[in-house]
């Protein structure tokens, strides 16, 4: 019985270790996200602005691009519309993200969902000794999770092997 507190307790600590980092992680991403939509965003307003000198709306001359003669132009159209679409999505996150304390992001994680930001944030990232309030109640919020998580994974395994007390 010893041994499975102690493994729980291993569950808790890596658990908290791994959450600690979630702080700075999350500014670093947060960070990368300001620059992809600082240059999604000068794509959407170059395209918008010529959509609404043509006197067509963005989805018009998406809509005519795309449904174009040639396959360049339909193409380009594609791409252009992809941009917009990233652009609308990170431009969201990153309203949310940005104003978020670390805690706070922690709850809206759901927000980081660009694979590629979050891949080039985890190549480039070092993890670092927590300091701050933010890392002390993330690696607390990581400590019980990876508690619940082993203890509650022991318990289930041994459930089979428990004897069973009839009244």
């Amino acid at each position: 019985m010893e041994q499975m507190r102690i493994l729980a307790l291993a569950g808790g600590i890596v658990g908290a270790l791994g959450l600690s980092q979630f702080p700075e992680f999350s500014q670093q991403y947060v960070q990368r996200l300001s620059g992809a939509v600082d240059e999604l965003r000068a794509v959407t307003v170059v395209f918008d602005g010529a959509a609404s000198a043509a006197g067509l709306t963005r989805e018009e001359a998406l809509r005519e691009m795309q449904s174009g003669n040639s396959g360049l132009v339909a193409s380009v159209g594609s791409g252009i519309g992809e941009r917009i679409a990233r652009y609308e999505r990170l431009n969201a996150d990153y309203e949310a993200l940005a104003p978020a304390t670390p805690v706070a992001r922690l709850a809206n994680v759901w927000r980081f969902r660009d694979e590629e930001l979050v891949e080039r944030t985890w190549e480039h990232y070092q993890p670092a000794v927590p300091v701050t309030v933010d890392g002390a109640i993330t690696a607390g919020i990581g400590f019980v999770a990876g508690w619940a998580v082993v203890g509650g994974l022991i318990a289930l395994l041994l459930r089979p092997f428990r004897r069973r007390r009839y009244a």
